[in-house]
């Protein structure tokens, strides 16, 4: 299952030590790693990335996710400069849209206090007993939540919405005197541009989870080849799943773009 974990530790030594631990969980096949950083909180409450991973950030963690939780779990420093700058309103959609609410935000805050670190990662794992061992053995206090695709069936929803008020507005524009007819063309325009505005928005948003989708298969491709004939059983597994999820979040994608060309149909 694919998860945002943070692990928070004593110090930025720790964290590093809970890095290594990580790369073996990937190494025996326990977990598959996609993405992972390194955070640290100084005695004024900045946050800031220590450690950034190397792996393709394409769709993953580090391509949206990582900047969003640094900046919120910054508290009131981070908070004070994204509503200065607009930034904090998308941190906080990037993790809703991700299934991560206010609530696990809190509970990190909780234990990121000033002189802590934390670990923030992206992975795929089956038990939590592997990782959590290993983590707990550093003095780490472990969080993690599912990722969810709630930005998926925000889409199908927006363009349902849009599409039943276009069917509205042509039901009303029939009994419309020539006067009213004027402004309810305006407002069938108008509601055609946002329309055609969130097609555009839905497009780009298929080719990005398309591309991290291919992303995080070619990372367990990679993670099958040095594998043993016990690992590769269970990667293949993981690899099957990951596969159908995202063949899964592509179909409903593609109705919700169906439903799209639908509403603008003439």
């Amino acid at each position: 299952m694919n998860k945002i974990m943070v692990v928070v530790f004593e110090g930025e030594k720790r964290a590093y030590e809970g890095v290594s631990a990580l790369n073996e969980l990937h190494r025996e096949g326990s977990i598959t790693r996609y993405a992972d950083a390194v955070i640290a909180k100084d005695a004024s409450g900045k946050v800031s990335v220590r450690r950034s991973t190397e792996a393709d950030p394409e769709g993953t963690l580090l391509g949206f996710l990582l900047g969003s939780l640094t900046g919120v779990l910054a508290g009131p420093v981070g908070l004070a400069v994204g509503a200065g700058t607009g930034t904090l309103i998308g941190a906080a959609f990037d993790l809703t849209a991700a299934g991560i609410g206010a609530d696990f935000i809190d509970e990190v805050s909780e234990f990121l206090v000033p002189g802590k670190a934390a670990l923030i990662a992206e992975i795929e794992e089956e038990w939590q007993a592997p990782l959590d061992t290993r983590m707990e053995a550093l003095g780490g206090q472990v969080f993690r939540r599912n990722r969810t695709q709630v930005e998926d069936a925000y889409y199908e929803k927006q363009i349902t919405a849009f599409e039943t008020e276009l069917d509205a507005l042509d039901a009303e524009m029939e009994q419309a005197s020539a006067e009213r007819k004027a402004r309810l063309t305006a407002k069938v325009e108008e509601t055609q541009r946002k329309l055609r505005a969130k097609r555009d928005e839905l497009k780009a948003h298929i080719a990005a989870v398309k591309r991290e989708g291919d992303a995080k298969m070619e990372s367990l491709r990679q993670q099958i080849a040095t594998a043993n004939q016990e690992q590769k059983k269970r990667l293949e597994s993981r690899l099957e799943q990951v596969r159908a999820d995202y063949e899964r979040r592509t179909a409903k994608l593609q109705q919700a773009w169906e439903l799209t060309k639908a509403a603008l149909t003439p």
